[in-house]
């Protein structure tokens, strides 16, 4: 995941401050969907492309200071996750 985050941010370098900013926003979306009532099995999935899709968002909404994007990702997040959070497939149904 840290790959794949790392080439839509359009980072190429392995600084340990920057891939850590990288790892720390993929852990806080995780934890962020986790609250939100998704499902961890569905949040660990790496192959399941809209909790992929999510990650990234995520972390283009959060990455870097001057990001005009940033709202706009943002809002586009928080209706991904709204969604996967009203679905059964996506939830713990006990």
């Amino acid at each position: 995941m840290l790959e794949k985050v790392k080439g839509t941010l359009r980072i190429t370098t392995n600084a340990p401050g920057i891939v850590g900013e990288v790892e720390d926003l993929i852990e806080a979306c995780k934890l962020d969907m986790k609250i939100a009532g998704i499902s961890e099995e569905k949040i660990e999935s790496e192959g399941d492309a809209l909790i992929t899709r999510a990650i990234i968002t995520y972390a283009k909404a959060n990455f870097g200071y001057d990001n005009k994007d940033a709202e706009r990702f943002l809002r586009s997040y928080e209706m991904l996750k709204q969604h996967l959070s009203l679905s059964s497939e996506y939830i713990d149904v006990e």
